[in-house]
């Protein structure tokens, strides 16, 4: 009788593990299309085992999860770019197989994610339109030197690190200039073409995206929904700006990786980066706006970074190729760039952070120090602005406001123009705009400008410049036309 119970509670205990393995569920299924990709999310209950076969010769894409039940509905892909239909295929009790009719060629990448925020485990699908052009990628072989042969040049490299500096500070300052030739621009009459310029480009990054959410307020708003309109409110503000364009880094609601936001400004020629979040805190009565700028720190290991890679980087500080410059150049370059980035970082921060006062409460008062990803960008200058807790209820109902996202826009606007007016990009319509005329060089007033930063734009005395326009104290118009002393 022993046995016979031994054996009962044998049979049980497989039967049970074997329910428990085969008991795996797909509780969702997700999807996202970017400009790139289309991403397939599975919401699981445990990690899985899985197989994906792309049939050869065809536009059939199988997905094969082991020891799953499916326990979601399947999405509809009508008059999608990419996948024409789904269905599913109970192989057994045990497996379930999801078969993609494709439009065209793809290529696929899958991984698992552990659980994160409000999601479980997850298995993504990413599928890649295929290219006619694509070819097996050539892994350029990177070599190391001697640290300890670094280490005896130091200080000959410090030296020529000077002496290159004075040569590399004036290509760096025109750096903008050879690409705006890219556009093919239409022919003009000389006389357009001398006070035509190129726009200032302003690469507006929405945060988080797709399955990402980011925060999520008490009443359901998502921080990536909300950041979405207020950056679209800023393109359409920059555009309406004369000598300025603005740039969406990511267009709907689609998952973009942190370096790519950085790949795509510099691909759109960026002069400056911004990137819109929503704050949360465990304690919702927390408030207000915050601008941040990258740290030193945050600074330092970026240059580093970019030095160990510069074997595979052929654009990386503004159409420079690092590929072809041996290790004190392209420090030097670094360097360079890295310092003018981070002026122009904190100068339209700190503009920013006063015109976020009239759109309502900052959290903090002058301009923090972080190192977020997206603001390590060597050669593009950038800033990150959290412009309300959407933990906060009352905050959140704001983020949620049209006239409240405009006039988070609106604040930011304020802190580019203010900049870019003062210190255009040479080759710009603005720097073209403000250029003293050649005969009785003047200067017309615009909002923002104040006389010593006139003087000190032109390499005047601020003594000369009012006496020569006869006024007795600092007060000046917009509009008003100051003529600029000759040079001494």
């Amino acid at each position: 009788m022993k046995k016979l119970f031994l054996l009962f509670s044998v049979l049980f205990y497989c039967l049970l593990s074997e329910s428990v393995v085969a008991g795996v569920t797909v509780n969702g299924v997700r999807s996202w299309t970017a400009p790139e990709r289309t991403r397939l999310v599975f919401d699981l209950s445990e990690p899985v085992k899985y197989k994906v076969t792309q049939v050869p010769d065809s536009l059939l894409l199988k997905l094969k999860i082991f020891r799953s039940r499916l326990n979601a509905e399947i999405p509809a892909f009508n008059k999608h770019k990419v996948i024409s239909s789904i269905a599913t295929n109970p192989l057994n009790t045990k497996s379930v197989e999801i078969q993609f009719k494709l439009r065209r060629a793809v290529k696929v990448k899958s991984f698992q994610l552990d659980p994160g925020g409000r999601y479980g485990y997850r298995l993504v699908l990413d599928l890649y339109e295929k290219k006619q052009h694509d070819k097996p990628q050539v892994v350029k072989k990177q070599t190391r030197k001697s640290n300890k042969k670094s280490n005896k040049n130091s200080n000959k490299n410090s030296n020529k690190k000077q002496t290159l500096a004075a040569k590399v500070s004036e290509q760096i300052a025109l750096k903008k200039q050879p690409k705006a030739v890219k556009q093919a621009p239409p022919v003009l009459p000389e006389a357009a073409k001398k006070v035509r310029g190129r726009d200032i480009v302003i690469a507006i990054d929405a945060g988080h995206g797709g399955e990402d959410s980011g925060a999520m307020g008490s009443n359901g708003t998502y921080e990536k929904d909300v950041v979405l309109e207020i950056a679209r409110n800023l393109k359409k503000l920059l555009d309406e700006e004369g000598g300025m364009r603005g740039v969406l880094v990511r267009k709907s609601d689609y998952y973009i990786s942190l370096r790519k936001r950085m790949e795509i400004a510099r691909k759109q020629h960026a002069d400056f980066f911004v990137s819109i979040h929503a704050d949360a805190f465990p304690d919702p009565s927390a408030r207000g706006s915050s601008v941040y700028v990258l740290s030193n720190k945050g600074a330092s290991s970026e240059a580093a970074f970019w030095l160990a890679e510069r074997e595979n980087q052929a654009d990386l500080v503004g159409g420079v190729s690092l590929d072809d410059k041996d290790e004190v150049l392209a420090s030097v370059l670094l360097d360079l760039s890295q310092a003018v980035s981070r002026q122009v970082s904190h100068e339209v921060a700190q503009m920013t952070v006063r015109n976020l006062r009239k759109a309502g409460t900052v959290h903090f008062g002058e301009v923090q120090k972080a190192e977020f990803a997206v603001l390590k960008s060597p050669d593009i200058p950038s800033m990150l602005v959290e412009v309300a807790f959407i933990s906060n209820p009352m905050e959140e109902a704001k983020l949620r406001d049209e006239a409240q996202q405009e006039a988070f826009a609106q604040a930011m606007l304020a802190g580019i123009r203010r900049h870019f007016h003062r210190a255009p990009p040479p080759g710009s319509w603005l720097a073209m705009r403000y250029k003293p005329k050649i005969q009785g060089r003047q200067y017309v007033i615009v909002a923002g400008d104040t006389l010593s930063e006139i003087a000190h734009r032109y390499q005047v005395s601020l003594s000369r410049l009012k006496d020569l326009n006869q006024l007795g104290q600092n007060d000046i118009r917009a509009g008003q036309v100051l003529k600029i002393p000759a040079d001494s």
